[in-house]
Protein backbone atom coordinates (compact mmCIF):
# COMPACT_ATOMS: atom_id res chain seq x y z
CA UNK A 1 0.00 0.00 0.00
CA UNK A 2 1.24 3.38 -1.43
CA UNK A 3 3.07 5.25 1.82
CA UNK A 4 1.92 2.53 4.60
CA UNK A 5 4.16 -0.09 6.01
CA UNK A 6 4.15 -3.39 3.70
CA UNK A 7 2.59 -6.48 5.21
CA UNK A 8 6.24 -8.32 5.85
CA UNK A 9 6.35 -5.13 8.67
CA UNK A 10 9.78 -3.95 7.44
CA UNK A 11 9.15 -0.49 8.24
CA UNK A 12 11.87 2.18 6.65
CA UNK A 13 12.45 -0.18 3.06
CA UNK A 14 9.47 -0.15 1.82
CA UNK A 15 8.06 3.11 2.78
CA UNK A 16 7.74 5.42 0.19
CA UNK A 17 9.35 8.63 -0.41
CA UNK A 18 6.61 10.95 0.76
CA UNK A 19 6.00 8.44 3.77
CA UNK A 20 9.56 8.10 4.63
CA UNK A 21 10.19 12.10 4.84
CA UNK A 22 6.64 12.07 7.06
CA UNK A 23 8.10 9.71 9.30
CA UNK A 24 12.00 10.58 9.56
CA UNK A 25 10.12 14.35 10.23
CA UNK A 26 8.29 13.07 13.00
CA UNK A 27 10.79 11.68 14.70
CA UNK A 28 13.10 14.19 14.38
CA UNK A 29 10.48 16.83 15.78
CA UNK A 30 9.89 14.08 18.42
CA UNK A 31 13.49 14.54 19.39
CA UNK A 32 14.38 17.92 19.55
CA UNK A 33 11.09 18.57 21.84
CA UNK A 34 12.21 15.18 23.95
CA UNK A 35 15.58 17.90 24.76
CA UNK A 36 13.95 20.83 25.03
CA UNK A 37 14.42 22.36 21.32
CA UNK A 38 11.29 23.47 19.04
CA UNK A 39 11.00 22.10 15.79
CA UNK A 40 10.48 24.00 12.90
CA UNK A 41 11.99 26.11 10.03
CA UNK A 42 14.28 27.99 12.74
CA UNK A 43 14.24 27.69 16.21
CA UNK A 44 11.93 29.83 18.26
CA UNK A 45 12.55 32.13 20.64
CA UNK A 46 12.81 31.45 24.06
CA UNK A 47 9.68 31.92 26.07
CA UNK A 48 11.41 33.86 29.40
CA UNK A 49 13.36 37.10 28.38
CA UNK A 50 16.63 36.64 27.57
CA UNK A 51 18.90 38.62 29.81
CA UNK A 52 19.90 41.85 29.90
CA UNK A 53 23.42 41.71 31.26
CA UNK A 54 26.07 42.98 28.97
CA UNK A 55 29.36 40.86 28.62
CA UNK A 56 31.20 43.12 31.10
CA UNK A 57 28.64 42.44 33.39
CA UNK A 58 28.01 38.61 33.21
CA UNK A 59 31.92 38.58 33.29
CA UNK A 60 31.78 40.31 36.71
CA UNK A 61 28.93 38.25 38.27
CA UNK A 62 31.31 35.09 37.43
CA UNK A 63 34.12 37.03 39.39
CA UNK A 64 32.34 38.00 42.17
CA UNK A 65 30.87 34.47 42.62
CA UNK A 66 34.30 33.35 42.43
CA UNK A 67 35.82 35.22 45.33
CA UNK A 68 32.96 34.35 47.54
CA UNK A 69 33.71 30.67 47.15
CA UNK A 70 37.62 31.19 47.86
CA UNK A 71 36.64 33.15 51.06
CA UNK A 72 34.37 30.48 52.10
CA UNK A 73 31.36 32.96 51.98
CA UNK A 74 27.94 31.37 52.66
CA UNK A 75 26.50 30.02 48.96
CA UNK A 76 23.07 32.09 48.22
CA UNK A 77 22.14 31.17 44.71
CA UNK A 78 19.09 31.05 43.72
CA UNK A 79 17.39 27.78 43.57
CA UNK A 80 14.24 26.16 45.36
CA UNK A 81 10.80 25.48 44.48
CA UNK A 82 10.20 29.35 43.46
CA UNK A 83 13.22 28.86 41.11
CA UNK A 84 12.53 25.46 39.93
CA UNK A 85 8.60 26.89 38.92
CA UNK A 86 9.75 29.94 37.67
CA UNK A 87 12.67 28.24 35.19
CA UNK A 88 10.00 25.72 34.29
CA UNK A 89 8.62 28.66 32.45
CA UNK A 90 11.35 28.57 30.13
CA UNK A 91 15.47 29.48 30.95
CA UNK A 92 18.00 32.67 30.47
CA UNK A 93 21.37 32.28 31.35
CA UNK A 94 23.87 34.40 30.99
CA UNK A 95 26.82 32.80 30.02
CA UNK A 96 28.15 29.84 28.19
CA UNK A 97 30.81 27.51 29.95
CA UNK A 98 32.83 25.18 28.28
CA UNK A 99 34.15 22.72 31.15
CA UNK A 100 35.93 19.59 32.11
CA UNK A 101 34.39 16.89 33.40
CA UNK A 102 36.38 17.03 36.24
CA UNK A 103 34.32 16.42 39.43
CA UNK A 104 36.76 18.72 41.51
CA UNK A 105 35.44 21.44 38.67
CA UNK A 106 31.36 22.17 39.65
CA UNK A 107 30.62 25.20 37.75
CA UNK A 108 28.16 26.74 39.90
CA UNK A 109 29.64 26.43 42.67
CA UNK A 110 33.16 27.87 42.02
CA UNK A 111 31.55 30.78 41.09
CA UNK A 112 28.38 31.01 42.91
CA UNK A 113 25.82 30.75 40.63
CA UNK A 114 22.26 28.70 40.76
CA UNK A 115 19.82 27.41 38.95
CA UNK A 116 19.34 28.32 35.04
CA UNK A 117 22.18 31.19 35.38
CA UNK A 118 24.46 28.73 33.20
CA UNK A 119 24.00 27.20 30.24
CA UNK A 120 27.10 24.47 30.27
CA UNK A 121 29.29 21.89 28.05
CA UNK A 122 31.26 19.90 30.09
CA UNK A 123 33.73 17.35 28.15
CA UNK A 124 37.33 15.96 29.36
CA UNK A 125 39.51 18.03 28.88
CA UNK A 126 36.92 21.10 27.81
CA UNK A 127 37.42 20.79 23.94
CA UNK A 128 34.37 21.38 21.27
CA UNK A 129 33.41 19.15 18.91
CA UNK A 130 30.24 19.15 16.40
CA UNK A 131 27.95 18.49 19.30
CA UNK A 132 29.08 20.95 21.42
CA UNK A 133 29.67 23.53 19.29
CA UNK A 134 26.19 23.16 18.23
CA UNK A 135 25.29 23.56 22.29
CA UNK A 136 27.10 26.52 22.40
CA UNK A 137 25.34 28.18 19.40
CA UNK A 138 21.92 27.51 21.26
CA UNK A 139 23.11 29.53 24.29
CA UNK A 140 24.38 32.26 22.24
CA UNK A 141 21.99 32.33 19.52
CA UNK A 142 18.68 31.55 20.85
CA UNK A 143 19.00 31.75 25.02
CA UNK A 144 21.03 35.16 24.22
CA UNK A 145 24.28 34.36 26.10
CA UNK A 146 25.97 37.27 26.14
CA UNK A 147 29.35 35.44 27.48
CA UNK A 148 31.50 32.36 26.74
CA UNK A 149 33.59 31.02 29.32
CA UNK A 150 36.14 27.97 28.53
CA UNK A 151 37.49 26.85 31.43
CA UNK A 152 40.66 24.59 32.02
CA UNK A 153 41.81 23.62 35.15
CA UNK A 154 44.91 22.72 37.25
CA UNK A 155 46.30 19.07 36.83
CA UNK A 156 43.65 18.09 33.82
CA UNK A 157 43.87 14.74 33.08
CA UNK A 158 42.96 14.87 29.70
CA UNK A 159 46.04 17.46 28.55
CA UNK A 160 48.25 15.28 30.94
CA UNK A 161 47.38 11.89 28.65
CA UNK A 162 47.68 14.60 25.74
CA UNK A 163 51.40 15.24 27.08
CA UNK A 164 51.52 11.19 27.48
CA UNK A 165 51.14 10.84 23.93
CA UNK A 166 53.45 13.75 22.51
CA UNK A 167 56.45 12.97 25.25
CA UNK A 168 56.19 8.96 25.17
CA UNK A 169 54.06 8.01 22.51
CA UNK A 170 51.11 6.44 24.49
CA UNK A 171 48.17 4.55 23.93
CA UNK A 172 44.74 4.27 25.31
CA UNK A 173 42.01 2.18 25.41
CA UNK A 174 39.02 2.75 23.59
CA UNK A 175 38.21 5.99 22.03
CA UNK A 176 39.97 7.96 24.67
CA UNK A 177 42.89 8.53 22.46
CA UNK A 178 40.67 9.91 19.87
CA UNK A 179 39.10 12.31 22.24
CA UNK A 180 42.61 13.54 23.61
CA UNK A 181 43.20 14.43 20.11
CA UNK A 182 42.26 18.19 19.56
CA UNK A 183 44.17 18.82 22.56
CA UNK A 184 47.65 17.45 21.33
CA UNK A 185 48.17 21.14 19.26
CA UNK A 186 48.58 22.56 22.40
CA UNK A 187 50.87 20.62 24.01
CA UNK A 188 53.28 21.05 21.11
CA UNK A 189 52.74 24.79 21.74
CA UNK A 190 53.34 24.69 25.32
CA UNK A 191 56.89 23.10 24.61
CA UNK A 192 58.14 25.80 23.90
CA UNK A 193 57.56 27.78 26.81
CA UNK A 194 59.65 27.46 30.27
CA UNK A 195 58.22 26.09 32.74
CA UNK A 196 56.13 23.23 33.84
CA UNK A 197 54.76 21.25 30.17
CA UNK A 198 51.20 20.40 31.77
CA UNK A 199 50.38 23.87 33.25
CA UNK A 200 51.16 25.63 30.47
CA UNK A 201 49.15 23.13 28.48
CA UNK A 202 46.26 23.59 30.39
CA UNK A 203 46.46 27.40 29.64
CA UNK A 204 47.03 26.84 26.17
CA UNK A 205 44.58 24.37 25.42
CA UNK A 206 41.91 26.76 26.73
CA UNK A 207 43.03 30.03 25.06
CA UNK A 208 43.10 27.77 21.77
CA UNK A 209 39.64 26.47 22.23
CA UNK A 210 38.66 30.08 23.15
CA UNK A 211 40.28 30.90 19.97
CA UNK A 212 38.81 28.98 17.48
CA UNK A 213 35.39 29.76 18.48
CA UNK A 214 36.11 33.15 17.54
CA UNK A 215 36.54 31.84 14.13
CA UNK A 216 34.75 28.56 13.33
CA UNK A 217 31.28 29.62 13.87
CA UNK A 218 28.78 32.54 11.83
CA UNK A 219 26.97 32.28 14.93
CA UNK A 220 29.40 33.46 17.16
CA UNK A 221 30.99 35.78 14.95
CA UNK A 222 28.17 37.58 13.98
CA UNK A 223 27.50 38.18 18.00
CA UNK A 224 31.52 39.33 18.46
CA UNK A 225 30.66 41.83 15.46
CA UNK A 226 27.38 43.40 16.91
CA UNK A 227 29.55 43.70 20.30
CA UNK A 228 26.95 41.84 21.98
CA UNK A 229 29.04 38.36 23.05
CA UNK A 230 32.52 38.04 24.58
CA UNK A 231 34.67 34.69 24.36
CA UNK A 232 37.34 34.42 26.78
CA UNK A 233 39.81 31.50 28.65
CA UNK A 234 40.46 30.79 31.98
CA UNK A 235 41.83 27.79 34.10
CA UNK A 236 41.09 26.89 37.61
CA UNK A 237 43.47 26.42 40.62
CA UNK A 238 42.25 23.19 43.16
CA UNK A 239 44.58 24.39 46.02
CA UNK A 240 43.20 27.78 46.02
CA UNK A 241 39.47 28.08 44.50
CA UNK A 242 41.11 31.07 42.49
CA UNK A 243 40.40 31.51 38.74
CA UNK A 244 42.64 33.43 36.71
CA UNK A 245 41.05 34.72 33.69
CA UNK A 246 43.12 35.00 30.20
CA UNK A 247 41.21 38.57 29.04
CA UNK A 248 43.37 38.59 26.14
CA UNK A 249 42.49 35.17 24.50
Amino acid sequence: MQGDLCRCGDCLRHINASGRRRFIGGVAAGALAAVGIPAGPSLAANPTAKTTLTSDEALRLLKEGNDEFRMDAPYRAAQGRERRIELARGQAPFCVLVGCSDSRVPPELLFGRGLGELFIIRNAGNTVDTAALGSIEYGVGVLGCPLIVVLGHEACGAVAAAVDVVDRNATFPGVIGEMIQPIIPAVLAARSQSGDLLDNAVRMNARRVAGRLKTQSTVLQEALQQKRLKIIAARYDFDDGDVDWFEDS
